[in-house]
């Protein structure tokens, strides 16, 4: 497995997959071919159904000059994120590279190795990583500092003050978010309405809701982000995270050392399947962020190893065949729900972890197989194409 660097990015939204990957493959292409005096992008697969709502095209123009942005619907391609890049010199072609952007970021070029940086980790199933851990009586978080140095926790400190910062600016914000569904931000509301008197578990409710709200509209509104471990699931580990803080006083450090195990969850569900809603459905995005911050509050709250894969077994395992049906192509419609919803969740499952993980017979590796599996048994409508769902049926 690669470093948590490569699955914590920090940029801007509204989509991992289709802005984040999209603008490094172009930036890569532009290196190569700083002579070329013009381009074509041509998009396929769900890059080129929901390109526009996602802002790719856009992105792209960023990037690349005197460039035309091509939509096509109807080719299949080997990844469902899928792109081409072709470089001119006086209209002749001197240049063409194919790319996938493959989850989270991350891109890969046809035809070479691999871009994204060395093996770090020599484990990578959560079963072998925590036989490890307990032969040597560490934490799951230890093992990361072991395997990436103290290093890490740098960036680790700038992943998180990243995520404070969207958190503030989301539950300061009204108003309407771009894009044409005339979806109205309400972590404001949300957090505005969490009155001291209102009881402990519904205030609990409202604020973390109005984290996830706050971060997910930031990212629907182009706002800088961290992938957790996408733009579309950003929400949910920093709304936990935050919540969990505020309420227990944790320290700097021990937030950090969260984000070490979550990341290490994040990254064997990314290794041993996908982070990719266009490969594997929302439950990939959603599912996965919810296992990270269920994996980091039992962590923060004292639970053992056996409990915290009970949690991030719990998290992935409701969240089987969740489809990825975006209205509009847009990171909003239910997305931003969802966020709340998988933060939520992560708190429930991190609770019933510390009652009943001597009773599981369900593995974390087990529950990561069968999402992906799941994944690939998703209709093509279900796997963020916007042409099933929700993203069907909605009529404005």
């Amino acid at each position: 497995m690669r470093s948590l660097k490569e699955l914590y990015r920090i940029g801007r939204g509204p989509s991992s997959s289709h802005t984040i990957g999209p603008e490094r493959a172009c930036k890569l292409f532009l290196a190569e071919n700083p002579e070329a005096t013009s381009f074509t992008a041509r998009l396929y697969g769900s890059l080129a159904k929901t390109g526009e709502g996602h802002g790719t095209d856009e992105v792209i123009r960023t990037v690349l000059p005197n460039v035309t942005v091509e939509f096509d619907v109807e080719t299949e391609c080997a990844h469902p994120n899928t792109m081409e890049l072709i470089a001119y010199m006086g209209g002749v072609k001197t240049s063409e590279m194919r790319i996938y952007s493959v989850g989270g970021g991350a891109i890969k070029v046809e035809g070479r190795a691999e871009t994204e940086g060395a093996e770090v980790y020599d484990l990578s199933t959560l079963t072998d990583i925590r036989a490890y851990c307990e032969q040597k009586k560490i934490r799951l978080c230890d093992y990361v500092f072991e395997k990436e140095g103290e290093a890490l926790k740098e960036y680790l400190a700038e992943v998180w003050t990243t995520m404070q910062e969207a958190v503030k600016r989301g539950v300061s914000k009204t108003g309407i978010l771009p894009g044409g569904l005339e979806v109205e931000r309400r972590a404001k509301v949300l957090y505005d309405g969490a009155v001291q008197n209102e009881g402990a578990e519904a205030r609990e409710n409202r604020l973390v809701c109005s984290y996830a709200f706050a971060v997910s509209e930031e990212n629907a509104s182009g706002g800088t982000i961290v992938t957790a471990p996408t733009c579309g699931a950003c929400g949910v580990l920093p709304a936990v995270l935050k919540y969990t803080q505020e309420k227990k006083n944790f320290t700097e450090e021990q937030i950090i050392e969260a984000l070490a195990t979550a990341g290490l969850i994040g990254n064997l569900i990314k290794t041993n399947a996908s982070i990719s809603g266009a490969e594997c459905g929302c439950q990939a995005e959603i599912g996965s962020a919810c296992c990270m911050a269920t994996a980091a509050l039992a962590q923060l709250n004292g639970l053992t190893l056996g409990q915290i894969e009970y949690a991030a077994e719990v998290a992935m395992e409701h969240h089987l065949g969740l489809t990825c049906d975006p209205i509009c192509g847009l990171v909003q419609i239910p997305c931003i729900e969802r966020n709340a919803v998988a933060a939520m969740r992560a708190i429930n499952a991190a609770s019933l972890a510390y009652f009943l993980s001597d009773s599981r017979k369900i593995s974390f590796d087990l529950v990561v197989q069968t999402m992906y599996e799941t994944g690939k048994d998703l209709r093509r409508p279900y796997r963020e194409t916007a042409e099933g769902g929700l993203a069907k049926l909605y009529k404005k």
